[in-house]
């Protein structure tokens, strides 16, 4: 003990006598090691060691193949919007860039038309889009009522779920597609499935062939910047008592290679008078959030035959944000009443375009500066991350 400290004493420059308790003791120590990491991090043959071999890689591999994270040209993530303002918000902004989203739910419920929302809002800022229409269900029309510029939209419709995923990757890696929309997972036949009998037995075909492909072009989703969204469908789980028994097509691979996991449910029918039906309710789930925080919840209506209502998206966050206030029916903003009743509030937006504008200015600099209250639902057991399994 005693050559221990004589040498600790003699490095650090300072007489320790045996007598000191552990707390002086623990002091020098930390001491000990705040001087030995310094002396490790300017060392001169280290640091020349280390940027021989940083320039060996960036030659072996390409420049921007390993950086100091703070020296990273991109430190927050990009996001495109998705079409609805609230759900924007609880993303932390929209679809992060050069990630993969995934959006699921039961049928009818708004998954094509969150997806489509989201590629007339890349061409509206000028980018190129690509559905994917393993399906073969697009509807141009419908496309086009949303805003979507169908003349500039590019569509595959490809037999196979290997040609589909084929044409993906392509896309991806040409660095020149901003968006990708696959509709849907649950479409993607694999190529042996196809060729064989309606009776064989193929046991994870599809899981295989998801988890293989995303393996191979996670990466050069990241490096194009290129949005890519699966939309998926559910199942239900045999012989499950206790807990969810719903479950995502496609094996659990997808679940481990999306950043971004939305999970949007139907919840309400939209009614006026005698007139009918006209709309429905949809809540989404932030199921996954690697870029923001998760589980937060957005609403918004979907309207038939327009798609997602913005004007009504703006007006609840600018409620929830206390932007407009309600005083029983009246909406106000600035101090003034604008409308008695929602419908009304929402028309009113409409045809002021310059106050919904302002308004929606005001919601995204709240957004920015971190000060936008969302609801939140805890996570569901299929929702929290678990090891990727070996298929």
């Amino acid at each position: 003990m005693i050559t221990i400290l004589e040498k600790v004493s003699n490095f650090l420059g300072i007489k320790i006598k045996t007598g000191y308790n552990l707390c002086i003791l623990l002091y020098y120590l930390r001491k000990l090691g705040t001087k030995l990491m310094a002396t490790m991090t300017s060392n001169p043959d280290r640091d020349k060691a280390l940027g021989l071999v940083l320039n060996q890689i960036e030659r072996n591999f390409g420049k921007g193949s390993i950086m100091r994270l703070g020296d990273a040209t991109r430190m927050r993530v990009e996001t495109v919007p998705s079409g609805a303002l609230t759900l924007d918000m609880a993303l932390g902004g929209g679809l992060p860039k050069g990630r993969i989203v995934e959006i699921y739910g039961p049928e009818s419920s708004g998954k094509t038309t969150l997806a489509l929302h989201a590629i007339a809002e890349v061409q509206k800022a000028g980018g190129v889009a690509a559905f994917v229409d393993a399906e073969h269900a697009l509807d141009p029309t419908y496309s086009e009522d949303l805003g979507v510029d169908i003349n500039n939209l590019l569509v595959a419709q490809p037999d196979t779920g290997e040609a589909a995923l084929e044409i993906v990757d392509q896309l991806v890696r040409s660095s020149a597609v901003d968006i990708v929309v696959i509709d849907s997972v649950a479409a993607l036949v694999p190529r042996a499935e196809i060729e064989g009998e309606m009776g064989d037995n193929q046991v994870g075909l599809q899981a295989r062939l998801m988890s293989k492909a995303l393996r191979k072009i996670a990466g050069n989703i990241g490096k194009s910047g290129c949005v890519v969204i699966f939309l998926n469908q559910l199942r239900q789980k045999i012989g499950v008592t206790y807990g969810n028994p719903e479950v995502t097509t496609g094996g659990t691979a997808l679940k481990f290679y999306a950043s971004v996991r939305l999970d949007i449910r139907r919840i309400q029918t939209l009614k006026k008078g005698t007139e009918g039906e006209y709309g429905i309710r949809a809540k989404v789930k932030v199921a996954k959030n690697k870029v923001a925080p998760p589980f937060r919840i957005a609403e918004f209506d979907i309207i038939f035959g327009k798609g997602i209502s913005q004007v009504g998206c703006m007006l609840d966050m600018a409620e929830q944000t206390n932007v407009v206030t309600r005083k029983g029916a009246w909406y106000s903003y600035n101090g003034e009443n604008i409308a008695q009743g929602r419908d009304n509030a929402v028309k009113y937006l409409e045809e002021k375009s310059e106050v919904a504008a302002e308004i929606e200015k005001l919601l995204r600099d709240k957004l920015d500066m971190g000060s936008v209250p969302f609801p939140t639902e805890p996570a569901d057991e299929d929702d929290e991350d678990e090891q990727e399994p070996e298929i």
